[in-house]
């Protein structure tokens, strides 16, 4: 999984226990059939095996991640215990499951998903998510973009985000969309710890800290809302494909 101190590394998500090369075959190949092999050519995604129990399945874009992801818990397959999409890649764990049979419902769902014209996955509005911007960077992060602190959160509250997947730690969501002057490195030294409800960026994205972790990503701010509830259903607050939007306000 990723971490919050290897923001410019997102391949690795969702790729837990995945033997490269083993067990590969490709959906939507030229005759329209599914062929084994390696990365497909021309969109085509490829459906591996990842350990036992599950199998991996490359989108190869995060729109595509996202609409399968939907598709899946929309009309969940027998046997799948979790769903863990990634920038380009989505884990189906099975276990007991007949995963042959898996596999070619996979195939036709990642048709479904990778069609010319399929829309975004069906998101229910944005969640506000309210800061407030006094966090430990925002200084040094105007300082490397050229912005005053005040134009730092204007940038930061003036689009809306997009939940690109989870990772490094329970809950904690990848958002991306972030404005391009704001993309800046992570801290040379990561921080021992953060304090839960910190917001954050990192390279192309930005973060709620869902619980207090080390990390090395630069603090904007604080949050006062859980994102993270292990008594909830589902107990993350910002799951994939989610819409945000940061909101100032006052301490």
């Amino acid at each position: 999984m990723i971490g919050p101190d290897t923001a410019g590394t997102p391949g690795g998500a969702g790729r837990r226990g995945t033997p490269d090369g083993a067990d590969a075959m490709t959906v939507g190949g030229a005759d329209g059939r599914d062929t084994p092999g390696g990365a497909g050519s021309g969109g085509e995604a490829v459906i591996r095996r990842a350990g036992e129990h599950g199998l991996l399945v490359e989108t190869g874009a995060l729109e595509a991640s996202h609409r399968l992801d939907a598709l899946l818990r929309a009309d969940r397959p027998d046997g799948v215990v979790e769903i863990v999409p990634g920038p380009a890649t989505v884990l189906v764990v099975a276990p007991g499951a007949d995963l042959p049979r898996l596999r070619s419902r996979l195939s036709l769902l990642m048709r479904t998903a990778a069609a010319p014209g399929a829309g975004a996955a069906a998101a229910d509005g944005v969640v506000t998510v309210p800061v407030v911007y006094d966090g430990a960077d925002l200084g040094e992060v105007a300082a490397l973009t050229g912005l005053s602190p005040r134009e730092v959160v204007e940038r930061h509250t003036g689009r809306e985000l997009v939940v690109g997947w989870l990772g490094f730690a329970p809950g904690f969501a990848y958002l991306t969309g972030l404005d391009p002057v704001l993309h800046v490195p992570r801290l040379a030294t990561p921080r021992t710890s953060v304090p839960a409800g910190a917001v954050a960026i990192a390279g192309p994205y930005s973060a709620v800290y869902p619980a207090a972790s080390p990390g090395g990503w630069r603090l904007l701010g604080r949050s006062p809302m859980p994102v993270w509830d292990v008594a909830a259903d589902p107990p993350a607050v910002l799951t994939p494909g989610t819409r945000v939007r940061f909101e100032a306000v006052t301490g």
